[in-house]
This record gives C-alpha cells, structure tokens and sequence, in this order.
C-alpha cells in the first residue's frame, strides 16, 4: 500500500512539474521582448563558440597593401587601420568578451552568494559585519572604482577581470541577505531547525535554492554590464593590449577614423549594444517570470 501511494505521489509531482515548467516558458515566450533577447544572447553565444572555427582570416594577420577597405565580398565587415579583418576580429572578440563576462559573473556570484548566506543565515555580530564591508563597497560608483584598481595593477585582461569581480560582489551579497531572512523564518525552515537539521544542510537545501531565481536574474544582467566594463577598460589602454582581438579594444583603433573608415569603430560599437541589449531583455524577462510582482528594468527606465 505505502510503495502505491509512493508511486502515485511520484507521479504527480513529477506531472505538477512538467506542468509547472509548460506554464514558466508559456509565460516567458509570451513576450516578444524576452525572445529577442534570448534570441540575441544565443547568436552571440553561437558566433563565440564557432567563430574562431569559421573565421576567414587570422584576426591578427597585417595586409597594409588592404588597409582601410570597406565591407566588400572578401572582408564583409572591412578591414581596419593594419588590413586586419574585422570580421575575423570581431568573431574572436566575442569569445574573448563573453568568457570574460562569465568568469566574472562567476566570480561575483560564489563571493556574493556567500557572504549573503552567511550574513542573513547567522545574523547576530557577523551580519552586522558583512553587511558594514558591503555598505563600504557599495559606497564607492563600480566602474570608477574598478577603473582605480585596475591602474594600480597595470594593463592587462587579467587585471580587468579581477578589478571587476570585486566591485561586484556585493550587490549579490545583499540580494542573497535580504531573501534569506525573509525565508529563514517560514515554517519548513523552523521545522528542519526543531528535526535537528545541521546548519549547512538548512542552508543548502531549503534556503538557496529560494535564492537561486533572483540570484541568476542578476547574474544575467551582469554579464551585459560586465562585457560593457571590460570594454570601457580596454579602451582607455586599461583592458587588452595590441594585438588581442577584444572589442574594446577594436573600438578605440577606430575612434582615429571615423570620418575616413567608420566601419573600425562601428563594427564592434554595434557588437557590445546588441549584446548589451539582449542581455538586459534577456534579464527582465526571467525576472518576469521568476519574479512577476517585480517592477522590470525597462519599466523603470520609462
């Protein structure tokens, strides 16, 4: 009788689920908006993951005798100051930034999850604490702060990638905080404390995973304000260096050109706003669904 009654409560959760999941994507492709940034962010990932495979030319290959052409057959989106193909370039930048992009957000996540979870979860002198460094880090506007360390630390890629990692962690921490408390408190938590769960197993399977839906829209909507950070370095000198094939790096080679060749600096400018921007739709539409009571980042703006 009880492996019946087993069986059949298998089986409705799993159809509760499948139903559960049927409704989320109903939801979510409901809006053309949330196609088409999902719809973006699957081309850029396409183009970063076989661009280098299809890549016509070498990105950092010089043909001075074709410097300076426009979009032709041969170079569909032209060459730059050097003969380098911007094509080329500007498929092997999408890797670049892309990786780049989710390495930091990673980075941003664990750190941030973290420290959430252990703030909101402990409370007492060790939130006060945390909750003191995170108020101090986000003191200080992200861009300019990550700006100062990495001139501290010198130009390179890996200096961007860690200057933005530790700017950004804690937004995520106090997401992460304040979810925990309100969940902390609900009636499955208190039963797992009184069967006398440990602490770590409470954290792990009852409070992050009601943290997870919040923490990935953020997650996604960093990665666009990432790509866009690194970029901003590496125009300044800051990021990468010639000959790296990153897009903001491409920009400020055309930023010389742009009444002669403006397609230097227009190729990758359009590059970082498309995937920008699909990013952003991609982010407000799983904040819709994860979160529909949740005022959306485009509703903000208008």
């Amino acid at each position: 009788m009880s492996v019946a009654l087993e069986s059949i409560a298998s089986a409705v959760g799993r159809r509760y689920r499948a139903l559960r999941t049927s409704r989320t994507l109903a939801t979510f492709c409901a809006n053309p908006l949330n196609v088409a940034g999902l719809s973006i962010v699957t081309a850029i990932t396409i183009a970063a993951v076989i661009g280098p495979l299809v890549a016509p030319y070498d990105p950092t290959t010089q043909d001075l005798a074709n410097r300076l052409q426009g979009p032709s057959l041969a170079h569909p989106f032209g060459t730059d100051q050097l003969g380098r193909d911007l094509l080329s370039r500007l498929l092997y930048g999408a890797r670049l930034s892309l990786g780049i992009a989710v390495a930091v957000t990673t980075i941003r996540l664990v750190l941030g999850t973290t420290i959430g979870l252990l703030a909101g979860y402990t409370g007492g002198w060790v939130d006060e604490a945390l909750m003191r460094l995170v108020d101090i880090q986000l003191a200080f506007p992200g861009l300019v702060l990550a700006l100062v360390i990495a001139g501290i630390l010198g130009p390179s890629l890996r200096n961007v990638m860690l200057a933005l990692a530790v700017v950004g962690w804690a937004s995520y921490a106090r997401l992460v905080r304040g979810t925990v408390l309100a969940t902390k408190e609900r009636d499955f938590v208190r039963a797992a404390r009184l069967m006398n769960v440990s602490r770590f197993r409470i954290a792990t399977r009852h409070l992050l995973p009601n943290v997870a839906g919040p923490v990935v829209v953020l997650a996604t909507l960093n990665m666009g304000t990432v790509i866009l950070g690194t970029a901003g370095l590496s125009f300044i000198g800051l990021g990468a260096q010639p000959p790296t094939p990153e897009w903001g790096t491409m920009l400020a080679d055309g930023r010389h050109h742009l009444r002669t060749a403006w397609w230097i600096a227009n190729v990758p400018g359009v590059a970082i706003m498309c995937t920008v921007l699909g990013f952003t739709l991609l982010g407000d539409g799983l904040r819709d669904v994860l979160d529909p009571n949740h005022e959306t980042t485009l509703e903000k703006r208008t």
